[in-house]
Formats: C-alpha cells, sequence, structure tokens
C-alpha cells in the first residue's frame, strides 16, 4: 500500500480527524518551543551587544495562563480520544454478530447462519457489525487499515469490536502481532457489499450439507455433551425432581446479573458463558452445588461459540 489510504467508515474518519489533530497541536508546541530557542541563539548571541545586567521579571499571569491554555487543549484531546475508544467498543443492539477465531496461520470467521471462511469476511453496507473475537493458540492482532481499526486476539478471552463499512469494495485484512513463523501468510479480505448482495452471498456462502445454523449446531452440542441432563430441555432450568441435580436456567440468561458465591455480581455476556463452560470453578453461582464439570480441552473454540450461540437464542420460558 503506498500513500494515503481513505477510511471507509464513519469512525475511520474521526480517528483521522483526532490524529490529525494531536500532529496539530504537537506541532504548534514543537514551533513554539523550537522557536523561542533560536530566537534566544539569535537574540543573545555573543556580539549582539544586547545588555543582559538587568535580572529577569516573573509574572503569575503569563505562567498561569500559558500552563492553564495548554493544560484545556490537551484535555479537550484527551476526552475526546476517550469518547472515541468508549464508542468504538460499544457496538450499537442491533449489531450482527459474526464470530472470528485467529489460528496459526489463519483466521477463521463464521457467521450467524452458519457460513464460514477462512482469511475473509464478508459484511453488508450501512449496518453495524459487531465482531466477537478469540485466538485458538496465541496471541494475534486483527487489523483492518481502511477501516482504522486494531485490537489484539487473546487465547482464553472474547475480545469484541464493532465498525459500520460505508463503501462498498475490497479491503486488505491483516495479523500485526508477531505470531509465529508463518506471520507473514495470515492476511485476507473484508468485502462490503449491498443488502442484497450480502444476503445472496449468505444464500450461497456455504455448500449444501456443510453449512448449519449456529444456534442449530449449539443445540446438537448442548444435548450430546449431556448439558440438557442437568439444565433441563430447553435450558430451563433442573430440579432434584425433573433432572435429578438443581442447575441455573440458562433460557434468558444472556445480559441478565448473575449472582456468585464469592457476593460478586456479574453480567452473563458471552465471555460468561466461555468461563462457565471451560472453568466453571471460578464462577460458582450462589444458590447451586458447584457440581458443573470443566470442558477445557474437549470442546474447541469454534463449538464454545455454537454452545453460546443456543445459549443466546433460548428466551425465558422457551424448551426449543
Amino acid at each position: 500500500m503506498n500513500g494515503y489510504l481513505p477510511s471507509a467508515t464513519v469512525e475511520g474518519r474521526e480517528v483521522d480527524f483526532l490524529i490529525l489533530a494531536l500532529v496539530l497541536v504537537s506541532c504548534a508546541v514543537l514551533a513554539l518551543v523550537f522557536g523561542l530557542i533560536l530566537l534566544y541563539v539569535v537574540r543573545y548571541r555573543a556580539d549582539s551587544g544586547v545588555y543582559r545586567g538587568a535580572p529577569g521579571r516573573k509574572t503569575w499571569r503569563f505562567e498561569i495562563s500559558w500552563t492553564a491554555a495548554t493544560l484545556a487543549v490537551f484535555f479537550v484531546l484527551f476526552i475526546w480520544g476517550g469518547d472515541l475508544y468508549v464508542r468504538l467498543f460499544q457496538p450499537p443492539a442491533d449489531a450482527l454478530q459474526i464470530y472470528v477465531i485467529g489460528k496459526q496461520w489463519m483466521w477463521k470467521v463464521e457467521h450467524q447462519g452458519g457460513q464460514r471462511e477462512i482469511n475473509a469476511l464478508h459484511v453488508p453496507i450501512n449496518r453495524p457489525i459487531q465482531l466477537v473475537m478469540t485466538s485458538e493458540d496465541v496471541i494475534h492482532d486483527f487489523s483492518i487499515p481502511a477501516f482504522r481499526i486494531k485490537h489484539d486476539v487473546l487465547p482464553g478471552r472474547y475480545e469484541s469490536l464493532w465498525f459500520q463499512v460505508e463503501t462498498p469494495g475490497t479491503y486488505e485484512l491483516f495479523c500485526t502481532q508477531l505470531c509465529g513463523v508463518g506471520h507473514y501468510s495470515m492476511s485476507g479480505e473484508v468485502v462490503a457489499m449491498s443488502q442484497p448482495e450480502f444476503e445472496t452471498w449468505l444464500a450461497g456462502g456455504a455448500a449444501p450439507g456443510q453449512r448449519e445454523d449456529m444456534a442449530a449446531a449449539g443445540k446438537a452440542l448442548f444435548t450430546a455433551h449431556g448439558c440438557s441432563g442437568c439444565h433441563g430441555e430447553g435450558g430451563v432450568g433442573g430440579s432434584p425432581a425433573t433432572t435429578g441435580v438443581s442447575a441455573p436456567a440458562l433460557a434468558g440468561l444472556l445480559g441478565r446479573s448473575v449472582k456468585l458465591q464469592t457476593g460478586a455480581t456479574v453480567t452473563a455476556d458471552e465471555k460468561f458463558i466461555r468461563d462457565c463452560l471451560l472453568t466453571p470453578d471460578k464462577m460458582p453461582i450462589a444458590g447451586y452445588p458447584q457440581i458443573m464439570p470443566s470442558f477445557s480441552g474437549q470442546i474447541s473454540e469454534e463449538n464454545v461459540l455454537r454452545l453460546i450461540a443456543y445459549i443466546k437464542s433460548l428466551k425465558s420460558g422457551s424448551r426449543t
């Protein structure tokens, strides 16, 4: 890539403006400092003849004024940057969720309908897209320069970011974290298209028999791993009278506040569900015995995402 790469997102343009403001303010401060240095070098050179005997006078008004002005300018930049950062990591409620898994040395993408991609990401324009990302092995870094986004993808954790593309086209995708000998090949493309074109792509995004809705796949895993034996069919909760054990209800869980045995209260998001599956001893739920087994090493990251998609699809009172 040579030269300036225009931003394809509204948020990306604001990032450009913020960086431009930082550069301009920094240049102004630099010019002031070096300008004063140059002024004194010329004015008080050895043969200038300027009288140097009078002691300098200190004025608090001048000191306070330039200190306050500098503080105000940089504080405005700080507030602007902080607000932009928070907005970049708070996706709209109606954002389309797409799951991304980093693996040496490829990006594996899966859509809600089960469409899968390798080193490619198809998205519709003019619609917020939320990426839920994790790594199967080492730290990777998901970067799309044209969108001005770059975020670490960590093993054992879910990271999230969002964007909304305005301009159709194909944009380059990179891993910008040295992740091994094949790091150079961990690149791909993001294809932004109109909503009708995206719907058409989704319909043909995988060969027949190779595509399965993520929630449906998660339901099969939920049954295969015996989750329904404790949590009941459809995740409606288990009791000694129905399942033989006491287990919390999973229907309507996402976004709910959950109290732990430690007394802490957490929000049930994707990370919470993942931790309950893989490290349940860290998330003992108040009011229930800690008998949940760990599925660490038994379920791949892709299947964890499918189980999460199924649990997210369950509504209170559901028996699907």
